[in-house]
C-alpha cells in the first residue's frame, strides 16, 4: 500500500512545485545560471586569467560586454567563470552541512544521553554569528577554497542540526516508533527508516537557504581575503579585486555583484516554493 501511494504523493508534490510562482521563477534563474557556468569555455572561447595590459579598464562595449579589470583580463569571462566556483562552494557547503547537520539531529532525538552535550557544542558554535564564526576559520585554515567550504560548513551546521532535530523529536514520538521499537526495530534502522525520511522536507527547505547564504558569505570572505586565492575567479575575489578601482571602473564590482545577487534571490525564491510545499504548517490543500 505504501509502495503504491508514495509515487502518487511525489506527484502531487512536483505538480504543486511546479505551479508555484516563486519556485518556479527560481528554479528558471539557478537552471540558467548552471548552464551557463557549465558552457562559459564555449560562450566566450577566452582564458578567465588571460592578462592583456593593453586592454585594461576598457569598459563595457563592443567585444567587451562586461568591460575589462585592471590586467586587461575580459570581464564577462571571469563571471562566467566565476559562476563555477561560487555556485561549486554553495553546493558543497549545503551538501556538507546537510549531511553532518542532519547526523546530529537525528542522534540527537534518538538518544537522550547524546542529546544534552550535541546541543551544548551547538549552542557553542551558534553564540557567534555565523559569517564571524567563518571569518575566523577561514583565517586559521588559510585562503584556499576547501578551507572556505570547511569554514562556511561549521558556521552553518548547527542551525541545520537544531532544525533536523526539532522534526526529529516530534517523529520520534509517534505511535508508528513506539510500536517499532516494542517490534524490536534498532535505533540504527529507526533513524535511516523513520527518523531522518519525515525530517527531509525541513533539510531540503533549510539547504537551499545555506546554498544563497553560502554564495553572500562566500564573498565576504573573498572581500576580507580569506576566500579563494586568485587568480582562479569566483565572483567574491572578483569584486575584491575590483574594490580599489570602484570609481573609475565601476563595472568590475557591479557585475559580479549583480550576479551574487541574482543567485541569491533565485535559491531563497526556490527555497520558499519548498517552504510552501513540504512544511505542512504552511500546506494549503488545493
Amino acid at each position: 500500500m505504501d509502495d503504491a501511494v508514495a509515487p502518487r504523493r511525489r506527484f502531487r508534490v512536483v505538480r504543486k512545485l511546479a505551479r508555484h510562482r516563486s519556485f518556479s521563477i527560481g528554479f528558471v534563474i539557478m537552471a540558467a545560471m548552471l548552464i551557463i557556468a557549465i558552457a562559459a569555455p564555449y560562450i566566450t572561447g577566452l582564458d578567465p586569467t588571460a592578462m592583456k595590459i593593453r586592454m585594461r579598464f576598457r569598459p563595457p562595449q563592443g567585444s567587451f560586454w562586461f568591460g575589462t579589470d585592471q590586467f586587461g583580463r575580459d570581464l564577462l569571462t571571469r563571471v562566467l567563470y566565476g559562476a563555477r566556483m561560487s555556485l561549486w562552494i554553495a553546493l558543497a557547503v549545503a551538501l556538507l552541512s546537510g549531511v553532518v547537520g542532519a547526523l546530529i539531529g537525528v542522534l540527537s532525538a534518538q538518544f537522550r544521553r547524546l542529546d544534552s552535550l550535541l546541543m551544548r557544542i551547538m549552542d557553542a558554535l551558534m553564540a557567534a554569528p555565523a559569517i564571524m564564526l567563518a571569518i575566523g576559520l577561514g583565517a586559521a585554515l588559510g585562503p584556499q577554497t576547501h578551507s572556505v567550504i570547511i569554514a562556511l560548513a561549521v558556521a552553518y551546521i548547527p542551525r541545520t542540526a537544531r532544525i533536523v532535530r526539532a522534526s526529529a523529536l516530534v517523529t520520534r514520538e509517534l505511535e508508528f516508533i513506539e510500536a517499532a521499537r516494542v517490534a524490536g526495530i534498532s535505533p540504527l534502522r529507526i533513524m535511516l527508516r523513520h527518523l531522518l525520511p519525515n525530517a527531509m522536507g525541513p533539510l531540503l527547505v533549510q539547504s537551499t537557504f545555506v546554498f544563497a547564504y553560502a554564495i553572500l558569505a562566500e564573498a565576504a570572505l573573498s572581500f576580507l581575503g580569506v576566500g579563494p586565492p586568485p587568480p582562479a575567479p569566483s565572483w567574491g575575489n572578483i569584486i575584491a579585486e575590483g574594490r580599489d578601482f570602484s570609481v573609475e571602473a565601476w563595472w568590475i564590482m557591479v557585475f559580479p555583484g549583480a550576479a551574487i545577487s541574482l543567485a541569491a534571490l533565485g535559491m531563497n525564491l526556490v527555497g520558499d516554493g519548498l517552504r510552501d510545499v513540504l512544511d505542512p504548517r504552511l500546506k494549503v490543500e488545493s
